[in-house]
């Protein structure tokens, strides 16, 4: 899969390309998984793109680095700009060219825009537009445009100075269209004197040009409607394949598409189809991805996304929230409580504001604190927080007086200190944040490290990226140093089992403060423990 780079990272790259020191005063250690160092690479600044590019960034030229980390090709007066797989975005002063990540030149810099498609570049030198096809090794002018640039589907969707557009890669690249939006990945919508078509990736009209309304449902489906008839499309790369065609009236009312019959509400559809046919209904609300139906008899039930019934149509809710372990929470008369798939009321309706249970116990609101209750109906945890988060590995996310913390199910503190901020990970660690420090905690809401650092990053087991002012370190998931707090830069090569630290000429005074404190930390850190 292609990967993308954001724009904050090359802001950072250029920011810090930008101050290359010349002298060769620091140097690369380069250590293997166990952290042995193994050799030492004297000068540049490395830098990883994608999973096996490596480059040297080295005064003015760059030079692309094999597995060993020695050049096997430089080039000279270049300067690295951008990487979005597999293209390499150099400039030079204000004009910019390109190389595949292999180390093949085929952009000069000579172009003020070059942009990307996979195996595509789109560059621009005044008004006049090129694009070069790496399969076909050749750059062709595709016309002067007041601009122009890749669709999602890979045709360039060019402008003129007169407003129309222009496809200059299709097979008519000088027929004018009067819009040309590209809402996914395969097809673009085109507007005509005529009305609305789709177009695919190779430029030709899948949907000729007559629809009267069309609109992105989602991925390739569109909603469009021709004169009477109303249509739900599936846009393949070939075809547009109408999966659902009718005179009755569909509109999308409340986020949701809905299908009249003789007036009244009689269906819920999906992208391709119908959802739910049934009689009664009176009117249907989403919530998140389910589907809150309301019928003429003072019913109401719970369709999931699939269009299956998770709670029965009920009279004993208004209201009913997505649940989990079994229970939703619902509406009931004027409070909020918990009721089963058959829509019998398991946990009374007491509350103010109720989430969905996770690992046995749900966060319940009365008044301005909140609590937990468990499916007996027993406040586990009572009233006493200003904002709670769900239960992961047995622990939550809870804030009090203005304060964050971590409790576990018997809802006591986990850190002695409470930050002003805790946020979950994508791996399920928790990343503490306290007057602009951070710190991080384990998923059982063990304490890491308190926030304490300007940049705290786990890496993978037992590597965690710390930087303290200027300088980085590496330390385990017990919170010891693994590489002490004294290099101006650390690189994870995961590729090749390597980790790459750029060491200071000498330990700074900063270095041996900063040392002096963490050795403090773990004191208080392990007293604690006692």
């Amino acid at each position: 899969m292609r990967k993308f780079y954001s724009l904050p990272f090359f802001v950072a790259m250029l920011l810090f390309i930008g101050t290359i020191e010349k002298a060769n005063s620091q140097v690369w250690e380069v250590f293997d998984q166990q952290l042995n160092l193994e050799k030492k690479i004297s000068h540049g600044n490395i830098h990883l793109l994608g999973n096996s590019l490596r480059i040297n960034a080295w005064e003015n030229d760059l030079s692309f680095l094999g597995p060993d980390y020695e050049a096997f090709a430089t080039l000279d007066s270049a300067r690295l700009y951008q990487y979005l797989e597999p293209w390499i975005i150099i400039h030079n002063g204000d004009k910019f060219g390109a190389f595949h990540e292999y180390g093949e030149q085929v952009l000069p810099t000579i172009y003020d825009e070059v942009a990307t498609y996979y195996n595509l570049l789109l560059s621009k030198k005044g008004n006049a537009y090129y694009v070069y096809d790496r399969g076909k090794k050749n750059t062709q002018s595709i016309g002067e445009f007041s601009k122009a640039r890749f669709a999602k589907n890979g045709q360039v969707i060019a402008q003129k100075a007169d407003g129309s557009y222009l496809l200059p890669l299709s097979e008519s690249p000088d027929h004018p269209y009067i819009s040309l939006t590209d809402p996914c990945q395969d097809v673009i919508i085109a507007e005509e004197a005529t009305g609305y078509g789709l177009i695919n990736r190779h430029g030709d009209y899948i949907l000729d040009p007559i629809i009267d309304e069309i609109k992105h449902l989602d991925d390739n489906y569109f909603f469009a409607r021709n004169e009477a008839e109303y249509l739900l499309i599936n846009a393949l790369s070939t075809d547009a394949d109408i999966r659902y065609n009718s005179f009755h009236k569909i509109s999308i009312e409340n986020d949701v598409m809905v299908e009249y019959i003789h007036g009244k509400l009689r269906r819920i559809m999906k992208n391709d189809g119908i959802l739910l046919d049934i009689v009664g209904m009176d009117s249907v609300r989403k919530v998140d991805d389910y589907y809150n139906v309301h019928f003429r008899d003072q019913k109401t039930g719970l369709l999931n996304p699939q269009g299956k019934w998770e709670v029965r149509p009920t009279p004993s809710a208004k209201k009913i929230f997505p649940g989990n372990e079994g229970l939703f929470g619902a509406l009931i008369g004027e409070d909020f409580g918990y009721i089963n798939s058959r829509g019998d009321t398991i946990i009374d309706p007491v509350f103010d504001q109720v989430k969905r249970f996770s690992e046995g116990l749900a966060e319940v609101r009365k008044g301005q604190l909140w609590g937990y209750v468990n499916r007996n109906n027993q406040m586990i945890i009572p009233f006493s927080f200003e904002n709670s988060g769900p239960f992961s590995h047995g622990v939550a996310i809870v804030a009090q007086e203005g304060r964050v913390n971590l409790i576990n199910q018997r809802g006591e503190l986990l850190l002695e200190n409470s930050c002003e901020r805790i946020s979950k990970t994508s791996d399920g660690y928790y990343l503490l944040e306290n007057e602009g420090l951070l710190g991080m905690a384990k998923p059982d809401g063990q304490l890491i490290s308190p926030p304490v650092y300007e940049e705290i990053r786990r890496e993978g087991p037992d590597q965690i990226l710390i930087r303290k002012r200027d300088v980085y370190g590496m330390m385990n998931e017990n919170g010891d140093f693994e590489l002490p707090l004294f290099y101006s830069q650390i690189l994870f090569d995961k590729e090749n089992d390597r980790i790459l630290a750029k060491s200071q000429s000498s330990v700074s005074k900063a270095s041996e403060e900063i040392a002096a404190e963490h050795s403090q930390n773990k004191k208080k850190k392990k007293n604690k423990g006692a």
